[in-house]
């Protein structure tokens, strides 16, 4: 069984964690091989993910292309970079991961610490990020840090702030260095630097994005004998919680431009969505939630979609495109 993945250190990471647990469900499986792949999105570190169709076409497009070319039996990706709209034809999500750890992280440069940042509320320095939602929650908690668009896997971007490396931009010129990096806590935990985190920011500070967290694994949707098998992985908490946030994004049609938040809680029976659009500068904010029977996923997430639009949403997003 061959699956897809991205060639970073994180991805790596991913495709074999799903490996592993293929191999504890059912033990006598054929050879289970990661194929390695860099996509547009990896093998451009200058542009931002806009210029090739944001992430779903700078990470996931090509790979995608190999599964339903049958060269591939499924893909590894993580779910915030897979489109927003459903499932693409002719393939299908068969597998969520267990959900991991959610919040976004500041990773501040060995040199400065927390209390010196904190206590010049970010003034005067210039933290890295390819998210247009952590930059602009960031803008709300720290207005006077310079925000730079940064680039990399995330073992390049840790070494490229210790080194204190310009970031190069597409006109040919550079910004930095940066002297923080915003970054997904659980991607330094599974790259084995968990302990860079500097400061944690908690989901009601910086509401994280849809799928935050959560590796979905994707196959053909007519391959029965794949999606069989990787039904035996799939973590049905963690599944509910994805339909109700993608669900929110899908009727939200945002792009790669919008910074979007939206985390799905389970308490006993029932489910309750945080959802988030916010202006590119963090100076405008709307916010909601929205709570049902956890059986009732996508209900649960139009129901905070709508609301959010009745809100302004869609100006919003589109004043942002």
């Amino acid at each position: 069984m061959k699956i897809g993945t991205r060639s970073s250190v994180m991805a790596l990471a991913q495709t074999n964690d799903i490996i592993d647990q293929l191999r504890a469900v059912a033990p006598d499986i054929e050879a289970l091989e990661a194929v390695r792949f860099k996509p547009q999105g990896d093998r451009d570190q200058t542009s931002k993910l806009a210029r090739h169709g944001g992430k779903g076409g700078a990470f996931v497009g090509e790979i995608r292309d190999a599964v339903r070319a049958g060269d591939l039996d499924a893909a590894m990706h993580s779910l915030k970079d897979v489109p927003g709209d459903e499932e693409a034809p002719g393939l299908v999500l068969a597998a969520y991961l267990e959900r991991e750890a959610v919040e976004d992280a500041l990773v501040l440069h060995p040199d400065l610490p927390l209390e010196v940042f904190e206590e010049r509320r970010g003034a005067g320095y210039k933290i890295g990020t390819n998210s247009v939602r952590r930059a602009a929650y960031m803008k709300r908690l720290y207005p006077d840090c310079e925000i730079i668009h940064y680039r990399g896997a995330a073992d390049t971007r840790l070494n490229k702030l210790d080194e204190r490396v310009l970031q190069k931009t597409v006109d040919g010129g550079a910004v930095g260095p940066a002297d923080g990096l915003l970054m997904a806590k659980s991607g330094l935990e599974r790259i084995g630097h968990g302990a860079r985190v500097t400061k944690i920011f908690s989901p009601g500070e910086m509401l994280p994005a849809v799928g935050q967290g959560i590796v979905t694994v994707e196959c053909a949707q007519k391959d029965w004998a794949t999606r069989g098998l990787l039904e035996k992985i799939d973590h049905d908490e963690t599944r509910v919680r994805a339909l109700a946030e993608r669900e929110l994004l899908w009727l939200l049609d945002g792009h790669c431009n919008t910074p979007i938040g939206g985390y799905a809680q389970i308490d006993g029976d029932m489910l309750h969505l945080s959802a988030s659009v916010l202006s590119l500068d963090g100076a405008t904010i709307l916010e909601t939630e929205a709570s049902g029977p956890k059986d009732e996923p996508r209900a649960i997430g139009r129901t905070a979609a709508r609301t959010l639009l009745e809100q302004g949403a869609a100006k919003l997003i589109a004043a942002d495109a």
